[in-house]
């Protein structure tokens, strides 16, 4: 009997001891992780990164669990992390509002929200059918808030069918719905529009592929299966801007679509009978019983507004970087944009970056590391706690902190100063715009 409860009390110490084993290491392994995340977030609380700078995940730790399911499921790189066993964000100002985190968390403790509690974000008022406060005036993609590809995909869908759901009625010779921008969301609505039987025309102020078309030729662009109308399920993970322009042409080729490039809105206005007219820079009219606004948020690109800024060697955008070749090239910028112009021109130019800051901040953890690399040997140069003053034929005039001006030869220039929100352009159509504190966007549970 002795011998038994003997045998017992040693099992039972041996599993105790296992328990007390497997909770120290799992408790260690917690203290680690915990430990390595809260360097990430000071590292990004010190380069820029830990405040979002649009679309990006609120963490309800009430709620959260610990589970690390939005951190396996994220696109990109230390976007979230976990302290303590409850998730947290890190570089939240890189995240690409793919919505993965949402949608992988069991618990659903993580909302998708624009804006913080300090920092308002200006955004049109558009209710779940994206139509705004002006009925039959319809926003989809990154104008409202969502920019990821997948998400413009799918609500430039959404919103022809609300259009078609709303049944308004409608006009004898007059456009069904008017679609601007000839982005992802763009031309999604113009395949969904002519799938249903309604008429359409598409503007595009610049051309095909909206925002897509502004990024360097060789940019990486992150995006996931999704359902194009006509065309049916595309699959893409990591794909080159050309890729991606392939394809549009490939499914407007095969649907013969006509997209009006470099067409420019120039005005939106209510008429008599409810519907709209569309004034473009071309001084060509278009009635339309709808309008369906798929632009970008930033319009039109920030000028300088320095002397010589209206000279053709000054441009927006990158377009054929490998066609430029022996160039003096001076680069004005210090976001992703502008570092990526940089490393793809200083190959085979002579590359200057002007920046009004002291440091960058904000730079994707690649480029932070590839522009460093570059200023370390020395094959680019960079004017930090600068800005250009006036753009001359031959060269540059740069401004500094101390007040010094240097010329700077120079025979291109490269501008990426941001863009402004089209504010005036939506508010003369009668769209209200409000600067929203932590707005939580609608964004729905997928169904297994």
């Amino acid at each position: 009997m002795e011998e038994v409860i003997i045998e017992q009390i040693s099992i039972y110490g041996t599993l105790f001891l296992l328990c007390i084993i497997v909770i120290y290491f799992y408790v260690r392994k917690k203290k680690i992780i915990s430990k390595t995340t809260e360097k990430k977030v000071a590292i990004a609380k010190e380069e820029g990164l830990f405040e979002p700078v649009s679309l990006h995940p609120y963490i309800d730790l009430n709620t959260c669990i610990g589970s690390a399911a939005c951190i396996s499921d994220c696109p990109e790189k230390d976007i979230l992390g976990i302290v303590n066993g409850k998730a947290t964000v890190i570089n939240t100002s890189n995240c690409v509002g793919h919505g993965a985190c949402f949608h992988a968390c069991p618990v659903e403790a993580i909302s998708l929200r624009i804006g913080t509690e300090k920092r308002g974000v200006d955004l049109p008022h558009v209710n779940e059918n994206f139509e705004t406060n002006t009925k039959g005036i319809y926003i989809a993609g990154e104008l409202g808030g969502m920019g990821l590809i997948k998400n413009s995909v799918e609500q430039g869908k959404q919103a022809i069918r609300s259009i078609i759901n709303n049944k308004k009625k409608s006009v004898p010779n007059v456009i069904d719905v008017g679609i601007i921008g000839a982005g992802p969301a763009g031309i999604s609505a113009t395949l969904e529009a002519k799938k249903h039987g309604l008429t359409s025309v598409t503007l595009e102020q610049d051309s095909l592929g909206g925002t897509v078309y502004t990024f360097p030729r060789t940019k990486i662009v992150m995006t996931s299966p999704m359902n194009l109308p006509l065309y049916g399920k595309v699959k893409l993970n990591n794909t080159s801007k050309d890729e991606l322009l392939t394809l549009w042409n490939k499914v407007i080729k095969e649907h013969q679509l006509k997209i009006n490039e470099h067409t420019k809105v120039e005005s939106i206005n209510l008429l008599g009978n409810n519907t709209f007219k569309i004034l473009t820079n071309t001084n060509k009219e278009y009635i339309c019983n709808n309008v369906l606004l798929a632009i970008g948020r930033r319009g039109s690109p920030r000028k300088l507004n320095i002397p010589g800024e209206n000279s053709t060697k000054v441009a927006y955008r990158l377009i054929e970087s490998e066609r430029i070749k022996n160039k003096k090239i001076m680069v004005v910028g210090g976001g992703d944009s502008a570092i990526e112009t940089v490393l793809l021109l200083k190959n085979r130019n002579s590359v200057t970056l002007s920046y009004r800051k002291d440091k960058f901040s904000r730079l994707k953890p690649k480029n932070r590391e590839k522009i460093k690399e570059a200023i370390e040997n020395k094959s680019i140069t960079v004017l930090f706690n600068s800005n250009l003053t006036a753009i001359k034929t031959d060269f540059v005039e740069v401004k500094f902190d101390s007040n010094s001006i240097e010329k700077v030869e120079n025979d291109l220039v490269y501008i990426f100063a941001g863009g402004e929100l089209p504010t005036a352009f939506l508010q003369k159509a009668g769209v209200e715009i409000t600067k929203r504190f932590g707005y939580i966007m609608k964004t729905h549970k997928k169904v297994s």
